[in-house]
């Protein structure tokens, strides 16, 4: 059996900025950094940044209310997750009058800023994306009453009628060619939509060299990250609809020797939130059921 590795895989630029974000607000353990729902989507880092003096608070879209005593506000701070939070979140962050860092995704940001502005115009936002994901959930927040968020035709179908300029944009971990389809749909109806491709360009990395393994001939795919983790998750729904047998792993825990019997090549690729080292380990794992090595591509 032979092991091939997608040429991109793992920490996203994204991720790693909010990563060391919260790692120099941490700085080595010598004070608490709390964030407003999980930084990242993947449990094992936040484990390991948990032992760094990071603290996970609120909730997975946060909404809820953050409660600290007041010795666990001294010397601590307020860290903003990757996915971005709404206006009213910030403001309610803010409010707790504790020092504030702000770890959003750029990419994520620059998709707010479209879509504040617009609406500040009087278009009707239309976001593509799944309403209960936390990046949506913040992007509704800068939309107003002028945000509608779809994930299908459906939705797209049950919009109702806009009198004014519309504008669409995706989150970012979205399938590209589902968003060229809708925005294509909406055009139809709407003949002066404005169209903002934001799926970021690492999402559109790893879907494209997903399928190069495919090229390549891996007959199974092995994919590696969090099973909350939307862009991990549209990943092993691609492999899925390549026809290939397609295992989500978390860990090499999770990897079943007998399950990958019967398979000449195997191909890997992990979510944009997954840490090498696990990448690694799920790799030597396979390597080890394998006969003739790894081979990235």
């Amino acid at each position: 059996m032979r092991v091939i590795r997608a040429k991109s895989s793992g920490f996203c630029w994204g991720v790693e900025r909010a990563i060391q974000v919260a790692r120099e607000q941490a700085d080595g353990g010598k004070r608490t950094v709390y964030t407003d729902g999980p930084l990242i989507h993947n449990n094992q880092m936040m484990t390991a940044l948990g032992k760094e003096g990071v603290r996970e608070v609120g909730d997975y879209q946060s909404s809820s209310a953050i409660e600290l005593a007041d010795e666990e506000r001294e010397d601590s701070v307020v860290v903003v997750r990757a996915h971005g939070i709404s206006p009213e979140r910030r403001k309610y962050l803010k409010d707790l009058e504790m020092p504030f860092k702000d770890a959003t995704c750029p990419d994520v940001g620059i998709i707010a800023g479209k879509v504040r502005m617009h609406a500040e115009k009087d278009y009707d936002v239309v976001i593509f994306g799944d309403p209960k994901h936390p990046e949506v959930i913040g992007l509704m927040g800068y939309a107003g009453d002028k945000g509608h968020a779809v994930q299908t035709k459906e939705d797209l179908d049950a919009l109702p009628e806009f009198s004014g300029g519309v504008v669409m944009v995706s989150q970012s971990t979205m399938f590209t060619h589902e968003f060229e389809r809708l925005s294509v749909r909406l055009g139809e109806k709407y003949s002066e939509l404005i169209v903002f491709d934001t799926i970021c360009g690492a999402t559109k990395e790893r879907q494209s060299d997903l399928r190069q393994l495919v090229d390549d001939g891996a007959e199974a795919i092995v994919v590696i990250g969090g099973h909350h983790s939307a862009n991990t998750c549209k990943l092993a729904m691609l492999a899925e609809s390549h026809g290939r047998p397609t295992f989500h792993v978390e860990t090499a825990e999770d990897l079943d020797s007998p399950a990958f019997d019967g398979f000449d090549v195997i191909g890997v690729t992990a979510g944009a939130s997954t840490p090498d080292v696990i990448v690694g380990k799920v790799i030597d794992k396979l390597s080890d059921f394998s006969t003739t090595g790894v081979l990235c591509t």
